[in-house]
């Protein structure tokens, strides 16, 4: 019994001071202060900001933007701004249709058989027609925006002809060329002096074998 009691409370037999001491050196209070001392210093350590880009997008800086397949002198030409919306290729230089266009670049006027031909550029602005007008005649030619020529029937003299562009903003200035017709007598006139240049060539090789076949008769006749 002597020997199980000791096994079972082996500090029955220490004194009381003795075995305070022996509690506190084993499991020591804990302090009020707790841990002591200043928080860490964060200011050594250096904070990146990673940016991450994704793979398949471009910064905006550095996208080029590509100019519309625009041709101005085009017939039937998709206007740029419509190319710009359909695309996003960029029109550089046009101006809405808030601001009166810029006169369009005659090209030439010229007679075809049947007409006048008027041809023209179109301007770097806004248009939804054009319009065609010669020097004192007050009936006008109107043409879709998409059109870059137009013809002029029944002129016979000579007259200057104008192209307009025209949006909601107004119209704008003319872009003039004077036509000179063709003179009708031309070709028969060239017809005239063709035909008498052959004659005179005809007349002109007769005389020769003529005067060749009388210089043989001669000389057989001296024989």
């Amino acid at each position: 019994n002597i020997t199980s009691n000791r096994m079972t409370n082996p500090t029955g037999d220490l004194p009381l001071p003795l075995l305070i001491i022996c509690l506190v050196s084993i499991n020591p209070l804990p302090t009020a202060s707790g841990v002591t001392g200043k928080p860490p210093d964060l200011s050594e350590y250096d904070v990146y900001e990673d940016t991450v880009t994704p793979s398949g997008l471009v910064p905006v800086s550095q996208q080029v933007i590509q100019r519309c397949d625009y041709d101005p002198c085009r017939e039937d030409q998709t206007p740029c701004l419509t190319l710009s919306a359909v695309t996003g290729c960029s029109c550089p230089g046009f101006t809405l249709d808030s601001d009166i266009p810029e006169a369009p670049k005659l090209k030439s006027v010229s007679y075809n058989g049947s007409g006048v031909v008027v041809r023209w550029c179109a301007p770097y602005s806004q248009v939804t027609t054009y319009v065609v007008a010669v020097e004192g005649r007050e009936d006008e030619l109107v043409l879709e925006e998409t059109r870059r020529s137009g013809i002029v029937q029944d002129m016979d003299h000579r007259a200057k002809v104008c192209v307009f562009a025209v949006n909601s903003a107004g119209k704008s200035d003319g872009s003039c060329m004077m036509y000179r017709p063709v003179d009708s007598w031309l070709p028969l006139t060239s017809g005239l002096i063709g035909g008498a240049v052959g004659l005179l060539l005809l007349l002109l090789l007769v005389g020769l074998l003529w005067r060749r076949r009388r210089q043989k008769d001669m000389e057989t006749r001296n024989v």
